[in-house]
């Protein structure tokens, strides 16, 4: 893999056994705010030896060594935390989640474990039951390919909305799919969206129909806003007050959930303007729950060119707050078959994906990038949809003296063809996946694309790693859980759930894996000078692991706990003791 440029402090010699009373005497100078002894720190410092303890003082961290040379810098405010031999490695970095949208999904209905269609209609009845008449319901989470069994009439693979309608004939239903590319809706939401058996399908979308021509009440991708927008409208009576008290409830959500996972920096893929200033102002006051690196999602390019310079942030609020890329869309996923491919879907003859944001679109959204210093990032999963992406990118960057500094992005990058792999590392292009990815789609991404085309295409890790990709790793929360372990765990064992592997030849190795979600993430947001690594003058962002996931047995991997979360010198999570 390419070498990822750190900016090395002259502290840091002391890893390799430099300049040891020199680093110590500094940080002498007063003692510690917090000490960590009786470790073991994995630094994520390429070719760095592990270190026993170290010291934090104020937010960063100002030295490491021994624990008798840590606990020399110890006074009588120190806090120490004697971690018992176990493994330290810098704070997880989620590198491609949906913050809002985590927080909103936890107050949802959960469908994320349900086995059946039968399951979430009983969820829906129970919660109609409670509900006022008009009263919207809501849930995510569900994906057709995880049930037991499909119930007969289903349309696209996705049961008919007569179900939900029998369920809740009062309320309107709105159920996210895993994916976030569509949404099974009942005749309520579909007479509140004003969708009937003729409405045309907007561009970019699908709305499923049935042999008849009948609304099935699946929409798919840019459908989905249809019922999104009669949703807010039905939102408009709220006051502003009621309004803003959500939101914030939906930012401690998600915050507590990514924290207690051991995340201390989440990259916010797609957020409009109106978020980010709820974000800036809760930094402004030391309320943000942990370190976001922002997006710019859902806005026009016209809205863009006049904005653009106003929001772009670095830093802010002690490096709580970062905006400075912006997000587009150029196609579905694989679970709603809107994932645009070279070939049809082997399930779908047919169907060959959907294009969500136009290349036209998203090559203006390039030069607005280039204008104001923003990071590009798409959504590009199908195979076509990466090509093409990778076309535009050098399109948009002729003339741009050394393009590879951009550190422009790919989000997701599942399903490759195997001439645009070494395109990645050549380009500079960051390929932003999520491991978990394989691990959960893998009993039925074969039959989406058939074999071989599934194992030579879907999830290429080993492939992109070796042609000189530098890969970042997430969950796509709340796509998701936002586990950064379960993530690691699938990337480098590709074990399903009944114990075979999903084409192991593409796993990664347990350190790779590890700097997938820590110091590649912060290289993939220009943060290596801040995060990623443990070092002397760095942010003191770390977690303290029940077991040493770069060395226990593979059926240990499981039980990893995250047992303390440090944020800036806070432990701001702790687990139970046991």
């Amino acid at each position: 893999m390419m070498d990822i440029v750190h900016r090395f402090r002259a502290c840091t010699l002391l890893l390799a056994g430099a300049l040891v009373p020199c680093s110590l005497a500094s940080a002498a100078s007063a003692p510690a705010d917090l000490v960590v002894v009786d470790a073991s720190i994995a630094t994520m410092v390429p070719g760095a030896p592990r270190v026993s303890a170290l010291a934090v003082r104020g937010d960063r961290i100002v030295a490491m060594g021994t624990d008798a040379e840590i606990r020399a810098l110890a006074g009588p405010a120190t806090r120490m935390l004697d971690v018992d031999g176990r493994l330290v490695t810098p704070g997880f970095i989620e590198g491609h989640g949906h913050f809002m949208s985590l927080g909103e999904t936890l107050g949802l209905l959960d469908l994320r474990a349900v086995g059946s269609w039968d399951d979430i209609v009983a969820k829906v009845r129970a919660a109609a039951t409670a509900a006022k008449p008009g009263e919207w319901i809501r849930g995510a989470g569900w994906h057709q390919e995880k049930w037991s069994s499909l119930p007969a009439g289903a349309v696209d693979g996705v049961p008919t909305h007569d179900s939900l309608t029998a369920a809740a004939p009062r309320n309107p239903v709105m159920l996210e799919h895993a994916s976030g590319h569509g949404v099974v809706v009942n005749a309520a939401a579909l007479a509140a969206a004003g969708i009937d058996d003729r409405t045309p399908d907007p561009a970019g979308g699908r709305i499923v129909r049935d042999g008849q021509g009948h609304a099935t009440g699946w929409l798919v991708d840019n459908a989905m806003s249809l019922a999104q927008a009669a949703l807010a409208r039905d939102r408009e009576s709220m006051s502003p007050e009621a309004r803003r008290a959500e939101r914030v409830a939906q930012v401690r959500r998600a915050g507590a959930d990514a924290i207690a996972k051991g995340v201390t920096t989440f990259h916010d893929a797609g957020t409009p303007f109106a978020d980010i200033d709820l974000y800036r102002e809760l930094a402004g006051r030391g309320e943000l729950p942990l370190r976001l690196y922002v997006m710019v999602g859902g806005e026009s390019n016209a809205s863009m060119a006049s904005q653009l310079a106003r929001y772009r942030t670095i830093g802010y609020a002690g490096n709580f707050l970062t905006v400075r890329a912006i997000k587009r869309m150029a196609d579905g996923a694989l679970g709603s078959r809107s994932a645009l491919l070279l070939e049809p879907y082997s399930d779908d003859p047919g169907n060959t994906g959907l294009r969500v944001d136009t290349l036209e679109t998203i090559a203006g959204t390039g030069e607005l990038a280039l204008a104001h210093g923003y990071q590009l990032n798409t959504h590009a999963i199908g195979d076509r949809a990466n090509r093409d992406i990778l076309d535009l990118y050098a399109r948009v960057w002729r003339g741009v003296d050394q393009p590879q500094a951009l550190r422009w992005r790919i989000e997701h990058a599942q399903h490759l063809h195997p001439a645009d792999v070494p395109r990645f590392g050549r380009m500079g292009v960051i390929a932003a996946m999520q491991g978990v990815h394989a691990t959960s789609d893998g009993p039925w991404v074969p039959k989406r694309l058939g074999e071989p085309r599934a194992g030579e295409r879907t999830y290429v890790w080993r492939a992109l790693w070796d042609a000189g990709a530098v890969i970042a790793n997430g969950t796509d929360t709340p796509v998701e859980d936002v586990d950064p372990l379960a993530s690691y765990r699938a990337t480098v064992t590709r074990r399903l759930a009944d114990g075979s592997t999903f084409h192991p030849e593409q796993r990664l190795t347990r350190e790779e894996a590890l700097a997938t979600y820590t110091r590649n993430n912060a290289y993939a947001a220009f943060e290596e000078g801040e995060k990623g690594t443990l070092e002397p003058g760095k942010l003191a962002d770390f977690v303290v692991l029940s077991h040493d996931i770069l060395q226990v047995p593979e059926q240990e991997l499981a039980a990893t706990k995250v047992l303390y979360t440090v944020l800036g010198g806070r432990i701001v999570h702790a687990a139970p003791a046991q």
